[in-house]
């Protein structure tokens, strides 16, 4: 029989039914667990280059949150904690490191002050909106692309969102410019079809005891960089990093500086866990 660490070396996908969604994830690698929650308008495979680099020394998990990618459903970020939290118990985690980008760290935000924050054992949060007199319509207009898509289209849409400050790459690296393309093809535009998905509400910082992690390309849009300053200062238990050379998606534009930044600071938070063992 194949060992665990065997089992989790494949990259086939796994499924799980959850209420109202069918959901997307692949479990790899062994060691100390570690969750990655995507971005808008992006799916798992925006981890590749983190998969490839920690598989060997963590368990690495990574879904595509319903609505998006391959998972079903109307997106919902107030669902979306529940189903990473489905997920964690289907696949027997009692205790995890939490990675969660742009739109995703708002769940992993809300994990880590939910029922389940005695499971949370660190958490970074890559480029996270932290809305004090700005909201995020102001970042992303979601009701121009609504209208956009309804009027002209999916592909008018997608031509403008890659346009976006969000999704301009500084890496002359051609996979992970196709990565982001892929990606931008196949999100199934469903929020902006289907309007009126649950909105998160940002919890209670000071309920976020967890060490943390917060992190931007230097690159990234100023007011994000600015957000993530604030969060630093918001947060109990925060350390502040920049990746330098790298926008909004820092873990495509630099992700060996990314990499080393985050398995560090996870190698540091998780104590006595040793990497490589579960």
């Amino acid at each position: 029989m194949a060992s665990m660490r065997q089992m989790r070396a494949s990259t086939a996908d796994g499924f799980l039914e959850v209420d109202g969604a069918r959901l997307r994830y692949r479990d790899e690698g062994d060691g100390f667990p570690l969750l990655l929650i995507h971005g808008w308008a992006l799916d798992l495979e925006m981890w590749q280059p983190q998969v490839d680099a920690w598989r060997e020394r963590l368990r690495v998990i990574r879904y595509d949150r319903r609505g998006f990618g391959a998972s079903s459903g109307r997106p919902s970020l107030d669902l979306d904690v529940c189903d990473a939290e489905s997920l964690l118990r289907r696949l027997n985690v009692s205790r995890v490191a939490v990675v969660g980008m742009s739109q995703g760290a708002r769940t992993a935000l809300k994990l880590a002050a939910g029922p389940m924050r005695s499971h949370i054992a660190c958490l970074v949060l890559d480029g996270a909106p932290f809305e004090t007199d700005q909201d995020e319509e102001s970042e992303v207009p979601l009701e121009r692309y609504r209208k956009l898509a309804r009027q002209q289209g999916l592909e008018a849409f997608r031509a403008e969102w890659l346009a976006h400050p969000f999704t301009q790459l500084r890496t002359r690296d051609a996979a992970a410019r196709e990565s982001l393309s892929r990606m931008t093809a196949r999100y199934p535009a469903h929020d902006l079809r289907f309007p009126g998905h649950a909105q998160l509400a940002e919890p209670p910082l000071a309920e976020v005891t967890v060490a943390t992690l917060v992190i931007n390309g230097e690159l990234d849009t100023p007011r994000r960089r600015e957000m993530g300053d604030e969060l630093a200062r918001a947060l109990p238990r925060a350390e502040r990093t920049i990746v330098a050379g790298a926008g909004h998606l820092p873990n495509l534009d630099n992700p060996s500086r990314y990499n080393e930044r985050i398995l560090s600071f996870i190698e540091r938070s998780i104590g006595r866990w040793t990497l490589g063992r579960s």
